[in-house]
């Protein structure tokens, strides 16, 4: 048997979590000789436990798909994580290990704060982002990935206003929207995380107006970029 922790953090509703990233897992392992059990460890991190003649290749895929969580990075590595807050002069990721993404470090983003950059972009809280080690020395400090800059300029760039949104399932986010009645205003739903989602709004639908009208309706913490063509 093979037990991977796995860099999806575990937050607010334990058991539809565990539920979600079960189906999830399970759906991305089907064609493999495996049976997976999945839980939390004490620090908040997803376990898999897998067993079976596909063990060691199933397990190297999550690995590769998700990361793992390291408390000792290596400076110039690239680690999977989770923003962790936002403050007025940096970012934190938790990337098993707290490391910290200074103003400076932000640059590729644009102009502006700190703040002025994670609203411009949708980052909230549990955002899974990709981030590069710059040093370990005294306090672990990275800035985002070259991939994840890309993923935010794209994101930016798109033309349309996309709506970030965490601890929530897809299925609970499509009725929000169902209910609201703005399915018709939206292209879908992009899959973030496992409980991290992002709305992705048809060119004339504004994104602050959708979190306005689903806001009251789901637990989630809510982000927006404005499309810009």
């Amino acid at each position: 048997m093979k037990k991977t922790k796995l860099c999806i953090k575990v937050y607010r509703n334990e058991k539809k979590t565990i539920g979600a990233v079960s189906t999830t897992i399970a759906h991305e392992l089907k064609e493999l000789d495996v049976t997976i059990c999945i839980s939390v460890s004490e620090d908040k991190w997803v376990l898999a436990e897998i067993e079976g003649e596909d063990e060691e290749f199933a397990s190297n895929l999550l690995i590769k798909k998700y990361g793992v969580p390291t408390s000792v990075p290596d400076e110039g590595g690239i680690y999977k994580g989770f923003i962790s807050a936002i403050e007025d002069d940096r970012i934190i990721v938790d990337i098993g290990t707290k490391m910290i993404i200074l103003p400076e470090n932000l640059k590729n983003l644009g102009v502006g704060s700190v703040r002025q950059i994670s609203l411009r972009f949708g980052m909230i809280k549990y955002l899974p982002v990709e981030v590069e080690v710059i040093t370990t020395k005294s306090q672990i400090q990275g800035k985002f990935s070259k991939y994840q800059t890309d993923v935010f300029w794209k994101w930016k760039k798109a033309g349309y206003d996309r709506v970030t949104a965490n601890a929530i399932t897809r299925s609970e986010l499509k009725a929000a929207i169902k209910r609201t009645g703005h399915a018709r205003d939206i292209y879908g739903i992009e899959r973030i995380g496992i409980m991290e989602h992002a709305i992705v709004c048809r060119e004339n639908t504004d994104g602050p107006g959708i979190v306005a009208a689903i806001g009251k309706f789901i637990p989630s913490e809510l982000g927006v970029i404005i499309g810009s063509s």
